[in-house]
């Protein structure tokens, strides 16, 4: 009885401290933080919408429309410049045109010391880098490459677009390396080439840490020479011309026309004349095709690396390319054919083959992939994060587009109109709805004075000097509003 006794006491100890156990702290897993996405970022230099899965006709684009499937397009991006330096500088900044004074070229070196406003800001690489990232770069990111010792990798760029004949096939003006022809013999003889293998290289390694690769593709940029087996994919009697307007430029203001006084660049009249539009066009078209076949072999890379399923990719032009529409071949104006440029976000989060058409801003790159890299908000900077429109595409969207070329020059875009101040105050009206090809300024018209005034609200109120080191040497006009704001 007495063993009894003093069994029972232990078993019911046993389970009081069973049940003490149980009742006490768990111990659980650690929380994971969710892995930050890679991000590759992929430039293509001059790209209009020329593109099969924009609607192109005869473009013939397998890697970028299988891009555009896999993603969100914004088929109405808008650049901030028309001109490649100023654009640049506006996506690595978060900055308008307006507000830094970068109105031309200017050394990739100088931008951050350009004022006060450029000085505050990261530049998009850098803030990805202090945000844990390693960075690599390869071929045309910045105006030139990039500044130097911003990226931890860099492959560098060719000086130059490719090699060029000796003597030049169609166009010989002096300020532009305007040409087109089938030159040289191999892809392997062109920079593309190299900026692909040496990206395709980077997406095979594993890393530490997430990664932050920008890709700069030459093509489409002028001259417009490419191996003969891109011009084989085309036949030249069956590429469709642009609409044109022979007296399109009858109804513009004085400015505009000074502003778009380009005698180095070839006139539509010229090439209907010499019978060459569609051969320029060919030559586009070849040089689309060869760039979106490198496009492929770096995206393919991705595809095929253990890489494939964290890396958000965007691809992006600077700006859009006037092929003959508004009397020209070249960009350089504030139009759309100049002002419109692809904008694609694909990967984790984002919903695939969607198509948004409201006009956004080009350099809402910045801002867009650090939301959805699940950085801090970007401090100091002017755009504005393109997510909420991924997240639900059908959103209204408040905010216009506005493109800037020179000091106190603009565009601003909505759904239904572009609005063309100039700094002398000058204006453009168009109706995006009935004249998509802004063929009709309608601003003389009192009926379409309220549509002004509404529009006019969205001007930039900051209107920089040029900055000192930036210049743009082709054009009159520019040259004297730099001298102007010295005197």
């Amino acid at each position: 009885m007495k063993d009894h006794f003093i069994q029972v006491p232990f078993l019911y100890l046993g389970c009081f401290v069973t049940l003490l156990l149980l009742a006490g702290p768990v111990l659980k897993a650690p929380i994971r933080k969710p892995v930050p996405p890679n991000i590759l970022l992929i430039a293509v230099d001059d790209l209009n919408d020329y593109i099969g899965a924009m609607g192109h006709p005869n473009a013939i684009t397998p890697n970028l429309d299988k891009l555009i499937r896999k993603g969100t397009l914004f088929a109405n991006a808008q650049c901030q410049s028309p001109m490649c330096s100023p654009s640049r500088a506006a996506i690595m900044t978060g900055l308008r045109p307006s507000t830094t004074g970068i109105y031309g070229f200017l050394d990739d070196n100088l931008i951050q010391q350009t004022n006060d406003a450029t000085r505050k800001v990261a530049l998009m690489p850098q803030y990805f880098k202090d945000g844990g990232y390693h960075t690599m770069a390869v071929g045309k990111v910045f105006h030139e490459h990039a500044p130097d010792g911003l990226f931890d990798e860099s492959g560098g760029r060719e000086k130059g677009f490719g090699p060029s004949p000796s003597k030049r096939f169609h166009w010989n003006k002096k300020g532009t390396s305007t040409d087109w022809g089938a030159f040289p013999e191999h892809d392997n003889q062109m920079p593309d080439y190299r900026t692909a293998k040496w990206a395709v290289e980077r997406l095979h390694r594993e890393y530490a840490s997430p990664f932050f690769l920008a890709v700069g593709f030459l093509r489409p940029h002028v001259p417009w020479y490419v191996p003969q087996k891109w011009f084989d994919m085309y036949d030249t009697a069956r590429i469709q011309l642009p609409e044109y307007l022979p007296n399109d430029s009858d109804d513009l203001p004085a400015i505009s026309l000074q502003i778009d006084d380009l005698p180095m660049m070839p006139s539509t009249e010229w090439a209907i004349e010499q019978g060459q539009w569609k051969n320029i066009l060919h030559g586009y078209l070849a040089s689309v095709s060869f760039v979106d076949h490198y496009i492929g072999e770096v995206l393919d890379a991705l595809e095929g690396s253990k890489h494939a399923e964290n890396t958000i990719v965007v691809l992006w032009s600077d700006h859009g390319y006037r092929l003959g529409e508004k009397g020209t071949f070249a960009k350089v104006a504030l139009w759309n054919r100049a002002t419109l440029t692809p904008l694609v976000f694909a990967g984790p989060g984002i919903s695939e083959n969607t198509r948004i058409h409201s006009p956004v801003e080009l350099f809402a790159i910045y801002p867009t992939l650090a939301e959805l890299a699940g950085m801090p908000q970007v401090p100091g900077i002017e755009s504005k994060s393109l997510v909420p429109l991924i997240q639900q595409p059908n959103r209204p969207w408040p905010h216009p587009a506005i493109t800037t070329w020179a000091r106190n020059n603009h565009a601003i875009v909505t759904d239904n109109y572009r609005y063309i101040r100039y700094e002398d105050g000058s204006e453009e009206l168009y109706d995006l709805v009935r004249d998509p090809q802004e063929w009709h300024n309608i601003a003389a018209n009192p009926e379409n004075a309220t549509v002004i005034k509404e529009m006019a609200v969205h001007l930039p109120k900051v209107n920089a000097l040029w900055a000192a080191a930036s210049r743009y040497d082709n054009n009159a006009y520019f040259i004297r509003q730099k001298l102007q704001q010295s005197e």
